[in-house]
């Protein structure tokens, strides 16, 4: 199920500068985003995968889970000044993102909704609905990172300086890329292993396309994470929290790929 705000609640060109200054980094580094979208490749329906595989002849979803990170150094207006409010949400401490509501300028809900217009409008040039499907990848990927859905107090953790493996961080980096990068493990290393381990009872639990869902999860899991000594982030945070972070990414790979069957494919529409 998708839930949609309108169109006129999408976004206002031209932001301030204030709330450029307060975007948080990027949602998963490219480890994850890959590893996200390579699971994804293994749920997608044929129809979903014929019609993938039409959009981006000879690019997976693993490659194309990145490009919206990759193309933030564009110079032009859209690149600049609209998409940066697609990576994440704010969702207040006790509030739920409904109760939040979306920013004039927009957020991820809005731009998944935005997207899924493009993807599924017959008049839409190809080049449109390139750029409509390799965002709904990242922003699913994103919705997953639990300091995505941040509090709006601290910029989804990049405020909160830390020490992770005694080198200076913030927690939204170690949640980005470090804890990942820390087991010294390839994309496809990771696919492999966190796909092997997913299983039909997982697919069951994990059948949601409704983003309020995905948000919800990743709100109660950001108010868990914060450490409680942020001068030793090692062993024992990564103990406690790699398992989250692992278990994020699967949902995340699987919900891609549900949220792509249901929009290219009508067989799956109550599929979530």
């Amino acid at each position: 199920m998708h839930v949609f705000f309108g169109k006129k609640r999408l976004l206002t060109l031209g932001l301030a500068s204030s709330l450029l200054a307060s975007l948080p980094a990027f949602g998963w580094g490219q480890t994850g985003h890959r590893v996200t979208g390579a699971i994804a490749q293994h749920y997608l329906s044929p129809h979903a995968t014929a019609a993938v595989d039409a959009l981006l002849p000879n690019e997976t979803l693993a490659e194309a889970s990145t490009y919206a990170d990759e193309m933030r150094s564009n110079p032009s207006h859209f690149w600049q000044d609209v998409s940066p409010p697609y990576h994440y949400v704010t969702v207040p401490e006790g509030k739920t993102y409904a109760e939040a509501g979306a920013p004039e300028q927009g957020d991820s809900v809005t731009a998944l909704n935005r997207f899924t217009e493009t993807l599924t409008d017959d008049t839409a040039s190809q080049e449109d609905k390139q750029l409509a499907l390799r965002f709904l990848v990242h922003i699913i990927g994103d919705l997953h990172q639990p300091l995505h859905a941040g509090n709006g107090t601290d910029r989804g953790g990049n405020d909160v300086k830390v020490r992770f493996f005694w080198e200076d961080s913030n927690l939204h980096r170690v949640w980005d890329s470090q804890m990942l990068a820390q087991r010294k493990l390839s994309f496809s290393e990771w696919t492999r292993w966190l796909n092997a381990k997913i299983t039909p009872e997982h697919l069951t639990q994990w059948n949601t396309t409704d983003p309020l869902v995905w948000i919800k999860e990743s709100t109660a899991i950001r108010d868990s994470v914060y450490p409680d000594n942020a001068n030793d982030m090692s062993y024992d945070y990564l103990y406690n929290h790699l398992p989250t972070a692992k278990e994020r990414l699967q949902q995340a790979g699987v919900r891609i790929a549900f949220y792509l069957n249901e929009v290219f494919d009508p067989a799956n529409k109550n599929q979530g």
